[in-house]
Formats: structure tokens, C-alpha cells, sequence
């Protein structure tokens, strides 16, 4: 069967969607698209990933769950350790918890949403 529905993007809720469209920016190499105080958005091929300034936002608290990770990205790596370097370089902070550290690594964006690098799925 063949759908007419298509992944065509993904939202983050933060304080300030310019400052963490820009790190989003930095972290895969490609140019903000669209930009204001209240939304911005990256085009990342077919897919589209925008940021959405919330008044009252809180960050997550993951892996405690007192305030849910509402969204987890995972980003496929050639290499674990350049790609953790270019994410903290890129202004992404290291998570507390590192589940399987030699699989995967856990960051948190700017406005506290984890991520994982991966070289357990395929670039």
C-alpha cells in the first residue's frame, strides 16, 4: 500500500527559537531558512526542523522525568568522539546519564532537549 503521508518536520518548543535554531545550525553544517523572535526553521533535506519560542518553557529534566524530554532526536555519527566535540563546540552540553557511552552519547541542546549521536544508524 502506498501512503500520501510524508515526515515533513519536526518542532522543538525552547525559550528563544533564534538562538536555538542557530545551534541547530551550527551542529549539522546548514543555514537557518526562516527566522523571527517567535520561529525559526533549518531545512535539512526533506525534512524540515523549526524551534518555537514558548512563553513560560521549561526544560526538560530528563532522565529524572519530573518535566517529560517531550522529543528525542538521534543524529547518525561516523564518529563518536569528533561528533561529541563538534556538538559541545556547537554550544550542546553533556547529559549526567550516559546509558552505553561506547553506542551512543546523550547531549542536551541549548533549551535542555537530549540528543544522541549514534553510529549505530546507518549515514
Amino acid at each position: 500500500m502506498t501512503s500520501t503521508i510524508r515526515f515533513a518536520s519536526v518542532s522543538l518548543d525552547c525559550p528563544d527559537a533564534r538562538a536555538l535554531a542557530a545551534f541547530y545550525a551550527r551542529l549539522l553544517g546548514v543555514d537557518v531558512a526562516y527566522a523571527s523572535d517567535d520561529f525559526s526553521a533549518l531545512r535539512l533535506g526533506d525534512v524540515w526542523l523549526s524551534t518555537q519560542r514558548v512563553d513560560g518553557y521549561r526544560p526538560p529534566t530528563w532522565p529524572d522525568g519530573g518535566t517529560p524530554q517531550q522529543v528525542h532526536i538521534d543524529f547518525a555519527v561516523g564518529d563518536l568522539d569528533a561528533a561529541e566535540r563538534a556538538a559541545l563546540d556547537a554550544g550542546a552540553s553533556p547529559a549526567a546519564v550516559q546509558p552505553s557511552p561506547d553506542r551512543w552519547r546523550v547531549l542536551l541542546d541549548p533549551a535542555g532537549h537530549p540528543f544522541c549521536l549514534s553510529t549505530l544508524i546507518p549515514e
